[in-house]
């Protein structure tokens, strides 16, 4: 049995060179510092864990999408995101859009990741592995929420606004968790429409 999938390398390698580029081309030193804490944790755990489980080879990449959207938002701060501004501008919006598209991405790419570790790691009923990943995506995004708030008006006041990114928006936060747990819901609905036609067919 092969230690490593080769696509995996390549998935290892690819973030590496986004995660590079976010950091030599950061404008903000210090938030790229913060923003990246949970970013090392997550890989922490995912190198410290592989050994007594493995995702799919789907969800790793599904995994790598997200990290990279992260990190390239931690290159500019998400508030001064370059590609949010394009988007900014050809949308017509009122604001830069790339902190939403990342929250919204959080719960529609790590779904499947989230039920593969209900459904084969922690041996879940079908049922429950299919749903909580939703309960745990907006679990996981009010937890976020107060992780910021205590980032940002705590432990590092001095860099509290340029990582917020609120951009002015009184209701940001909760904004932030409404789009994580509806990419969430459309992953999960996407999932039971699939499975329900392989049981048709």
């Amino acid at each position: 049995m092969k230690l490593i999938n080769n696509k995996l390398l390549l998935f290892i390698l690819f973030f590496g060179i986004v995660w590079l580029n976010s950091f030599i081309g950061t404008n903000d030193y210090a938030n790229w510092w913060i923003e990246n804490i949970l970013t090392f944790i997550t890989l922490i755990v995912l190198v410290l864990t592989y050994r007594y489980f493995r995702f799919s080879i789907k969800s790793y990449f599904l995994i790598t999408l997200f990290l990279c959207l992260h990190v390239y938002g931690s290159k500019y701060t998400y508030a001064e995101n370059v590609f949010g501004y394009g988007l900014k501008d050809v949308l017509q919006l009122s604001r830069n859009p790339y902190d939403r598209i990342v929250h919204f991405s959080f719960g529609f790419l790590l779904y499947l990741p989230l039920k593969e570790l209900f459904k084969n790691g922690l041996k879940y009923p079908f049922h429950l592995s299919v749903s909580l990943p939703v309960v745990m995506v907006l679990a996981l995004s009010g937890g976020f929420e107060i992780l910021e708030w205590l980032i940002a008006d705590i432990f590092f006041k001095a860099h509290g606004e340029s990582y917020l990114g609120t951009q002015g928006d009184v209701w940001d936060a909760q904004k932030d968790m409404a789009l994580a747990f509806l990419g969430s819901a459309i992953s999960f609905f996407l999932f039971y429409k699939m499975n329900s036609v392989k049981k048709t067919d």
